[in-house]
C-alpha cells in the first residue's frame, strides 16, 4: 500500500467468528490499536451492565473506539436507519444519548447515522424534513463531546435513498444551512460508492475536504482488498495526498477467517 494512512477494524463485521466483546482483543493482538462498532445492542438504549460491559471490552483491549453507528433497527432483517424513519424518531433521539454517553466514556470522534430506508406511508419530503431535524439534534449532542456526525451512501438496500456521495452532501447542505451545524461529515465508504455507480476519483479530487471517515472493502463481493478489482489504493493515496488523515477502516467480509484476511496488510501499518 502506498499510502500512510491509519486503519482501523470495524468489529461488527470482522472477528464475527468470536463473540462480540471478545472482538476488541482479537483486533488488538492482530496488531491493531484503533477498532470502530456497528450499534453493538439489540435495543435502542442498553441497560447500564451491558453498556458498561461494552466499555469495559474496549478498555481492557487497550484499543481506541474511533467510530460508533447510533442504533440503525434490525439491520438483519433490511432496516438501514431510524434518521428519517417517522414512526421511530423519539427512539432514535433517546438513543443518541445513548450512543454520545458511551462515546464520552470512550473518547470516541465519529458517529455515524443511517438515514433509513423510504417509508410508503409517509411523503419522501416528510422523511427528508425529520431527518434534518434529527441530524441537527444528533450533532448538537455530538458536539457537546467535541465529535463529528457521519452520514454515509449505503449500496445494497433498494429503499436507502442516499447512494452517491452528492446524495448526502445535498443532506449535509440542508442541515448546515438551516441550522449552521458545523460538525457534520461524509463517511466515504469507497466500496458503497463503487457498487452505487458514483465516480470515486471525482468524489475524491472534489470533496476530499467534506469526507470525516473513510471505509474500505474490495468489488465484487465485498471482501478484503486484493480480492476484486476496486483502485483503493490508488484512492486511499490520492485521499492522503488531498489532505485526508483520518481514519481508514476496515469493513469488510472475510474471504475465508478473519486473520487471513489481513495478509494484504502489513502488521507494521496496523498500528497508529
Amino acid at each position: 500500500m502506498s499510502h500512510a494512512l491509519r486503519h482501523a477494524v470495524n468489529c461488527s463485521i470482522l472477528f464475527t467468528e468470536l463473540p462480540l466483546l471478545e472482538r476488541p482483543a482479537a483486533a488488538r493482538e492482530a496488531g491493531f490499536e484503533a477498532v470502530e462498532f456497528w450499534w453493538p445492542f439489540a435495543g435502542a438504549v442498553p441497560s447500564d451492565h451491558d453498556a458498561d460491559a461494552f466499555v469495559r471490552a474496549i478498555e481492557d483491549a487497550g484499543v481506541r473506539l474511533i467510530g460508533l453507528n447510533f442504533f440503525a433497527g434490525d439491520m438483519p432483517g433490511g432496516d438501514r436507519g431510524l434518521v428519517s424513519w417517522p414512526k421511530r424518531s423519539e427512539e432514535f433521539r433517546d438513543n443518541v444519548e445513548a450512543t454520545i454517553g458511551i462515546g464520552e466514556r470512550l473518547g470516541c470522534q465519529a458517529f455515524n447515522a443511517l438515514y433509513g430506508n423510504r417509508d410508503d406511508s409517509y411523503p419522501a419530503a416528510e422523511q427528508d424534513d425529520l431527518a434534518v431535524e434529527n441530524l441537527v439534534f444528533a450533532a448538537r449532542a455530538a458536539a457537546r463531546i467535541g465529535a463529528t456526525v457521519l452520514v454515509e451512501p449505503v449500496s445494497g438496500a433498494e429503499r436507502y435513498p442516499l447512494r452517491t456521495a452528492a446524495d448526502v452532501l445535498t443532506v449535509i447542505d440542508r442541515v448546515q444551512a438551516a441550522y449552521g451545524v458545523p460538525n457534520l461529515g461524509l463517511l466515504a465508504d469507497l466500496y458503497h460508492l463503487a457498487v452505487n455507480g458514483d465516480d470515486v476519483d471525482r468524489v475524491v479530487a472534489a470533496h476530499t475536504d467534506r469526507i470525516a471517515h473513510v471505509q474500505i472493502a474490495d468489488a465484487p463481493g465485498r471482501n478484503e482488498p486484493g480480492t476484486g478489482t476496486l483502485p483503493l489504493d490508488a484512492q486511499l493515496a490520492a485521499l492522503e495526498s488531498n489532505g485526508y488523515a483520518g481514519w481508514v477502516s476496515l469493513e469488510y467480509k472475510p474471504a475465508t477467517t478473519t486473520i487471513d484476511s489481513f495478509g494484504w496488510l502489513p502488521r507494521s501499518r496496523r498500528g497508529l
